[in-house]
């Protein structure tokens, strides 16, 4: 399967201080699965701590709005993540899938959902 956007979509009564155990490991996971990594430390603790202010204040974080490869994005609107990438690849689909498990074991129920419209139950 190939996607252009992968949706991590929030159950109902989510709030972003439960991404509090998992954001740093989440977001150093999808900056090493897409070849993103920073090449100085001090700037991926820069990018994990401006996020973890919002994560701890239960306020929306940014996620990785950057120029590249793909990005991961908390939008307006909808308690969600979403995976953007620059063209339909299986990629967005395989880290997508793999940022909702590592979301799960740590208890945040999620749905997936694809730029088609297809939502995936995880």
């Amino acid at each position: 399967m190939k996607a252009e956007v992968g949706h991590i979509v929030f159950t109902t009564g989510f709030r972003y201080r439960a991404l509090k155990e998992v954001f740093p490991e989440l977001i150093t996971s999808f900056l090493q699965e897409t070849d993103q990594m920073p090449e100085e430390k001090e700037i991926l603790d820069m990018f994990i701590e401006l996020n973890m202010r919002d994560i701890r204040s239960n306020r929306k974080p940014e996620g990785y709005n950057r120029r590249g490869r793909m990005r991961l994005i908390f939008p307006i609107g909808r308690k969600e993540m979403f995976l953007a990438g620059n063209s339909s690849s299986t990629e967005v689909v395989r880290i997508t899938e793999k940022i909702s498990k590592m979301l799960q074991k740590k208890g945040i129920k999620n749905n997936l959902e694809w730029d088609d419209g297809n939502p995936q139950r995880v």
